[in-house]
Formats: C-alpha cells, sequence, structure tokens
C-alpha cells in the first residue's frame, strides 16, 4: 500500500475537479444527444444517462457539499473552444466532429452541480484539461496537491486527466461512483487501466474523511 492509498490525513491541499458534466453531453435536447427523447435514445446513450442521473450527479453534489463546508477548491472543466468556429480545436476533436462554440450553452456545465460564487472553470479543447489549460498552474498556485477528479467520460477525458495529474505530480483520487461512460465494460476497463495512477475509492468514504477531517479541524 502507498501513500496514496491511505485515507485523507489533511484537508488544507485537497481540490475537487468536476469534468465535463455539461450540456453538451449530459442534456436531452442539446449537443450530442439533439434530436433524442427518452423512448428513441440508443442503448449506450440510455446508460450513460441513467447512471449520470440516478448515480453520478447525486454523489458528485455530495461530494461539492463536502468540500464547499471544508472551505476547499471545486473546480470544474468543460469542453469548449476559444472560438465560435473551433479553429483552435485539438486535431482529435476536428478528426471526430466534437465542435463546442465558445459562450455556447452546451458549453456549460449542468445546473445542478454548477459553479457556486467565483469557482474556477477551465474551458478547454482536448481531451486531457492539463493539455489546453493552465490547470497546473492554477493548482500550484491554489496549494493543491491532492486532487479528486470525478465526470466524464470514464475512459476518455476523466482517465487523461487521472494520468496527466499524476505525472505532473499530484496525487489523484478516483470515486468510481462519480464517473460515468456509455457502458458498464468501458467504465471497468477504464478504472481498471488507471487504478495504478490513482487512489480509487466511492463518494460515501470520501465524503466520511472529508466530514471526519473537517470535525476534527484537521487542516
Amino acid at each position: 500500500m502507498t501513500e496514496r492509498d491511505l485515507p485523507l490525513r489533511c484537508l488544507s491541499d485537497l481540490g475537487l475537479l468536476v469534468g465535463d458534466v455539461q450540456y453538451q453531453v449530459a442534456e436531452l435536447g442539446h449537443g450530442d444527444l439533439t434530436g433524442y427523447d427518452r423512448a428513441t435514445l440508443p442503448p449506450d446513450k440510455r446508460f450513460f444517462l441513467n447512471r449520470l442521473e440516478n448515480i453520478v450527479l447525486p454523489n458528485i453534489r455530495a461530494l461539492q457539499a463536502a468540500m464547499r463546508a471544508a472551505e476547499r477548491e471545486v473546480l470544474f472543466t468543460t469542453v469548449e473552444n476559444l472560438t465560435q468556429d473551433g479553429r483552435d480545436r485539438g486535431l482529435d476533436y476536428k478528426i471526430s466532429g466534437f465542435n463546442v462554440p465558445r459562450g455556447s450553452r452546451e458549453a456549460q456545465v449542468l445546473d445542478e452541480i454548477a459553479p457556486v460564487g467565483d469557482e474556477i472553470r477551465f474551458p478547454k479543447s482536448s481531451s486531457s484539461v492539463f493539455n489546453s489549460t493552465t490547470i497546473e498552474y492554477v493548482l500550484r498556485n491554489l496549494g493543491i496537491g491532492w486532487l479528486i477528479i470525478t465526470g466524464v467520460l470514464t475512459d476518455q477525458c476523466v482517465i487523461s486527466a487521472v494520468r496527466d495529474a499524476c505525472d505532473r505530480g499530484f496525487l489523484v483520487i478516483v470515486p468510481e461512483d462519480a464517473c460515468a461512460t456509455y457502458s458498464e465494460d468501458r467504465h471497468r476497463w477504464a478504472l481498471e487501466l488507471t487504478k495504478g495512477y490513482c487512489r480509487l475509492t466511492d463518494t460515501a468514504t470520501l465524503c466520511a474523511e472529508i466530514d471526519g477531517l473537517r470535525a476534527m479541524g484537521t487542516a
């Protein structure tokens, strides 16, 4: 067992990152889900939305509440171009046709878990937030050394951020029930590939650790 696998011991350098839970991918009538209703959703998208609504969003809200109560940073990423036409996007997004115009509704975090006050959101144009934003610089300025990473998709942007954060010297925690992708197999496969880069846990365990440290006054 390594230091990363142990329960939290302090809160002073802990941050929460909520990745790409935005209208482009997570709300009927927007972005990838334009033209669908509940009856016409393909099976993979139905699985994704059900997991998101019934498991992931409640768990992200619980983590947000615990972190805000502890006065720790809650941060966000969303896929969003710097331009309207997407000419600044990474090549992968251009090839795949993934295009989220600057300032669009699709680029915004879902209202139920949206930033509060001056919480920071990083618009990104690549799978890993570490490749197309200043997040590393900002995390170091904030004094964050431990980073909880949640969001979508488990097997794409989430694991990309986990590996890049690890390579840059951050200690990463992934509550698996605060992440989602398009099938259970994809979700589990991604976690299996990621477990060497982070501590895998669940939301209830993590919230209990945060609340316990806050109650004890452990900075």
